[in-house]
């Protein structure tokens, strides 16, 4: 990953060092087993874990002739043992066991970061949510005024969503991080299912229920797929907040610190960089989808097409998801809502009533019809809207109805009657989602 996006927390996991200690830890745990099991001499595990020392650059001068990383690793830690000790090292499994299994541990250490990063996250967008619960907005519908509704409803939305692909995770955390330890083809011919069950508690995992000589990548797929989910959830609320962001919108605003300059000609601009941003890395994110998905077909069930662009696209992925979690997270603790502007545009706006006056005359009047009504409020609205004057659309509907023989007279509403009507069931809606 550039500098730029590194999450520090993330870049160790995938590097080469360890990597191939988590290959060595695969092979201690199976060493382990195989004693238990007396298949092999008891001792050996330990003096290879008191002996064996991961050497990178020595393993990268075997693979130049060897061609193969697994072997070339194998190859560096047995010529560190006596042979009596070594031959039993990588005893009855195939590379493939010892790679997927150890992507598993590195991917399981990566969702961990993940996840941590994320709930940071959930925080920061629920303690806005609850700020704002009480404050109108005013809802759009095809980027339209609608109606009033709680700003932190608005908010709560999202957070619902993201909620949504937490528990995803958590799920796949918990149930579809999986091992493999069952040689060629996935047939044990030298190793048992008991053996491979007895490491995967060892290592806080599953054993996958048919392994091909590789876990299948469905598996790998599946998660891509909530992560791409997760990506679309950060670029909804980042587009929402661009578009409250817009000069000629202008509820919200990102944080903007001391010595930022939004333009390098434009010395007022105050630029949605970060929701940009996060835009961008979205869809980096679900780019990988492709790859994932892809790499599920293999030739008769195994073959090694999906593992270069693994290599490259793993590591970036949880990177940057972790990069746009935290990023996100500063980002909400920052931004400046203006709820004067957000709620003023509440007041003044003049058919916000419209469906609430529309049931009330639907209650009320017995000589007209929905339709006749629908098209008293709707041409109300029309002029109102023409005239900008809050109190001109009641009036309008009003006189309308008397020269229709109508004595019903409309509530007039303020600010509190406001609330009263629209923000009357958020507390339920909070309550639901909390």
């Amino acid at each position: 990953m550039i500098p730029r996006y590194e999450a520090k927390a993330i870049t160790p996991i995938w590097s080469d060092e360890n990597k191939f200690k988590t290959f060595l830890q695969i092979e201690l745990e199976l060493l382990s087993a195989l004693e238990e099991k007396k298949m092999i001499p008891s001792g050996i595990s330990k003096t290879i874990r008191d002996t064996a020392k991961i050497n990178t650059a020595r393993i990268d001068e075997i693979e130049l002739t060897t061609r193969h990383d697994v072997i070339a690793f194998c190859t560096s830690i047995t010529e560190q043992l006596p042979t009596e000790i070594g031959k039993y090292f990588h005893y009855g499994v195939t590379s493939s066991d010892v790679i997927d299994s150890a992507l598993t541990l590195q991917i399981k250490a990566s969702l961990e970061v993940v996840m941590k990063s994320y709930d940071s996250f959930m925080e920061a967008l629920k303690l806005r949510a609850l700020e704002t619960k009480m404050l109108m907005t005013l809802g759009r519908s095809h980027g339209m005024y609608a109606e009033p509704m709680s700003f932190g409803q608005k908010l709560l939305g999202h957070y619902a969503e993201f909620k949504r692909r937490r528990e995803d995770l958590e799920h796949f955390y918990k149930n579809e991080l999986t091992i493999q330890l069952s040689g060629a083809v996935g047939n044990y011919t030298i190793l048992t299912p008991d053996i491979e069950e007895s490491v995967a508690k060892k290592l806080g995992v599953k054993v996958e229920d048919v392994s091909t000589q590789i876990i299948p990548r469905d598996r790998l797929a599946k998660l891509i797929s909530i992560t791409s989910l997760v990506a679309n959830a950060i670029e909804r609320l980042a587009v929402e907040i661009r578009h409250l962001h817009h000069s000629d919108v202008k509820e919200v605003a990102e944080g903007f610190r001391p010595g930022q300059k939004g333009s390098s000609t434009m010395p007022h601009k105050k630029n949605p960089i970060a929701s940009e941003n996060l835009t961008g890395l979205s869809r980096f994110l679900r780019s990988h989808l492709t790859l994932a998905l892809e790499n599920s077909i293999l030739w008769h069930e195994r073959d090694i097409s999906h593992s270069s662009a693994e290599r490259l696209y793993l590591p970036d992925h949880f990177g940057i998801l972790t990069y746009a979690l935290d990023r996100f997270t500063t980002t909400l603790n920052l931004l400046d809502i203006d709820e004067k502007v957000v709620e003023a545009k509440v007041l003044n706006h003049t058919h916000y009533l419209s469906s609430f006056y529309l049931h009330f005359l639907i209650k009320n009047c017995e000589s007209l019809t929905r339709e006749d009504l629908y098209a008293v409020v709707q041409a109300a609205s029309f002029d109102a809207d023409a005239k900008t004057n809050p109190q001109r659309f009641r009036d309008l509907i009003q006189n309308e109805l008397k020269t229709r023989k109508e004595t019903v007279t409309l509530p007039e509403v303020n600010a509190d009657g406001l609330r009263n009507i629209y923000l009357k069931s958020v507390d339920q809606i909070f309550n639901r989602v909390l």
